[in-house]
């Protein structure tokens, strides 16, 4: 029982990981200034691309668009990234690696710029790792970066370069507009997005936004039931006549997971937590004793989630966690002898499953072989379960 589901858990994974998203409508300008309608495969990168994948038709095969002969290009009206060669400040914003100058160091790079707002006034992003740079340009001028930069006045102070807002208030100027609105706007895309709209609104300019809404709430929070499929085995070092496998034993297993969806690359990636209660009871008679196992606790999975989108209603996916465990009252009761208190600390789990209709939910998931009776120098044991798990998202 206990191969088959392994195996099927395999399967299952490799399955998954041929799991490919949806390419979705768009374009692309080259360098001949052709414009090519095409299915480009969108990941809703973190860091700004500098290739895509696209086909020509549906059963077309994939091919790669890169900077070098790509000018533009658009997926739908939720991203449209532009080539551009600007000057960019890559100082580090990282609090333990800030310089202490004020001035920004511009070095000259070609990028695909994630176009946000275009219009009179437009306004584009860049972000890899752990920077984020805003350009923007007005009517058909230069593109330039807004300056923002953190640097170090002493060891234990940090100031901010805040040119951006005199660049703002020397370049989009509009009478509903208060200059304490601009001193007060954050370095940041949603308040930058807000006011480049404002102020093409205020122009009475026409204008395009690429920003995908984004699902109000990333967090979720699903209940979930299933049953494991548990074994265990236990040996002395000392006395063969200790070395005992318990027999295969079905539990139920209840818990609530909550889930929070990265806001980035789709929302293909989550973070996920999920108390549980499980337990395993079993019995080895010997010939001159009864060996009895109660064990029980509460189970909290901490770990990383991986989505693979088939259709708009279906998704795979895949998680790894580490699980710390609070023990409950729990014991390896020997007739004859002294009582083994079990305890564990640490354990690893992979698991797989489908997600249908962001709603309901089927996971298999393996946990590693663990040992209940660590503290003991002259025992050992593996304690070893498979589960089927059922989830319902609540919200």
């Amino acid at each position: 029982m206990k191969k088959q589901a392994l195996l099927l858990f395999l399967m299952l994974l490799g399955f998954n990981l041929n799991a490919q998203i949806t390419f979705e409508k768009g374009y692309f300008i080259n360098n001949d200034e052709q414009k090519v309608d095409c299915l480009i495969k969108y990941a809703e990168w973190k860091n700004n691309p500098s290739q895509f994948e696209y086909k020509l038709t549906e059963e077309g095969k994939s091919k790669k668009g890169t900077i070098d002969t790509i000018k533009e290009f658009t997926i739908g009206n939720k991203a449209k990234y532009i080539r551009s060669t600007v000057k960019i400040d890559r100082s580090s914003d990282n609090i333990s690696s800030l310089d202490d100058t004020r001035k920004p160091s511009f070095k000259e790079e070609q990028l695909f710029l994630n176009v946000l707002v275009e219009g009179k006034a437009s306004l584009y992003m860049y972000e890899d790792k752990f920077i984020v740079r805003f350009f923007y340009k007005i009517n058909n001028s230069s593109i330039q970066q807004l300056v923002y930069k953190r640097y170090r006045i002493t060891q234990s102070q940090v100031a901010q370069n805040k040119r951006y807002q005199q660049q703002i208030i020397n370049n989009l100027k509009c009478d509903e507009i208060k200059k304490s609105k601009i001193t007060s706007l954050s370095y940041s895309k949603k308040p930058l997005t807000n006011f480049f709209i404002k102020y093409n609104e205020c122009e009475n300019q026409d204008f395009d936004t690429f920003t995908e809404k984004q699902k109000k709430d990333l967090f979720n929070l699903n209940l979930r039931a299933g049953v494991s499929f548990s074994s265990l085995s236990i040996n002395n070092l000392r006395y063969n006549n200790y070395d005992i496998n318990f027999d295969n034993s079905t539990s139920f297993r209840f818990g609530i997971e909550a889930e929070y969806l990265l806001p980035f690359n789709r929302k293909k990636w989550a973070l996920i937590v999920e108390p549980t209660y499980q337990y395993y009871k079993s019995e080895n008679n010997t010939t001159d004793s009864s060996i009895k196992v109660d064990y029980s606790s509460v189970e909290i999975p901490m770990g990383i989630r991986h989505y693979f989108y088939l259709n708009k209603n279906a998704t795979f996916f895949i998680n790894g966690s580490i699980i710390y465990e609070i023990i409950n009252s729990s014991t390896i009761d020997f007739e004859v002898k002294e009582d083994l208190e079990i305890e564990v600390s640490y354990n690893l789990a992979l698991g797989t499953g489908f997600k249908y209709n962001d709603r309901y939910s089927v996971e298999l998931r393996y946990h590693a072989p663990k040992n209940l009776l660590g503290p003991y120098f002259y025992w050992d044991s593996s304690y070893q379960t498979f589960s089927v798990i059922l989830g319902y998202s609540l919200f």
